[in-house]
């Protein structure tokens, strides 16, 4: 029995030990640990890329659509503009001409310094904005030949005036350049002073 006792201690003391965990051993690594959180990270500069990457996509092209719609408007207002019978209204007419003429230019410059733009190189937000401008010219030849051409175009210019705004409002949210913003602030001023000019136009004044 002694002999039996003291080999049941040899095997004891002998016997292999249990291996840990497959998970825990990799999961205590230090290593382990640092190439997770670099995963991490990378992911979460990749999602992030991607999102400044989205926003400053749809800044351009709403930057883009905004000149095309001013180059639209101020072809409207040389043509339709000589034919409003009412002095006060061609006077109001010239002064939207004059901030969109303004706002025009500097949004080109800069859209060609930010994004090498070229005047007309977007084909299909081309031919959007010429369908409405064509809508719009319709509309205003109608209301010539039906004799009532100052009350709709002062309508039509306070309702393109209002488009132009919420355009400038949007890409100025979405703006980061202090240029970029400064153009559509100073459009956006005075488009709103004249803006009442046109809404609360009446033929009888």
């Amino acid at each position: 029995m002694e002999s039996q006792e003291y080999l049941n201690q040899i095997s004891a003391k002998v016997a292999p030990a249990k291996p840990k965990s497959g998970v825990s051993g990799i999961l205590s690594s230090k290593i382990t640990w640092l190439i997770v959180g670099a995963i991490v990270l990378f992911i979460l500069f990749a999602i992030i890329g991607a999102v400044l990457g989205a926003t400053k996509g749809n800044l351009k092209k709403d930057a883009i659509e905004l000149q095309l719609q001013l180059d639209s408007l101020s072809e409207v207002i040389s043509e339709y503009q000589p034919k409003v019978k009412s002095s006060q209204l061609r006077s109001n007419s010239a002064s939207l001409s004059t901030v969109i003429t303004n706002t025009n230019s500097k949004l080109m410059d800069y859209l060609a310094e930010a994004y090498e733009y070229k005047k007309n190189s977007n084909k299909d937000l081309a031919e959007q904005i010429k369908t409405e401008q064509d809508a719009l010219l319709n509309e205003l030849f109608e209301a010539k030949i039906t004799g009532v051409l100052d009350r709709i175009y002062a309508h039509k210019m306070a309702f393109e005036i209002t488009k132009l705004m919420n355009e400038e409002a949007k890409i100025y949210n979405e703006a980061r350049d202090d240029v970029l913003k400064s153009i559509l602030d100073e459009s956006y001023n005075s488009l709103k002073t004249l803006y009442d000019n046109f809404n609360n136009f009446s033929e009888g004044s």
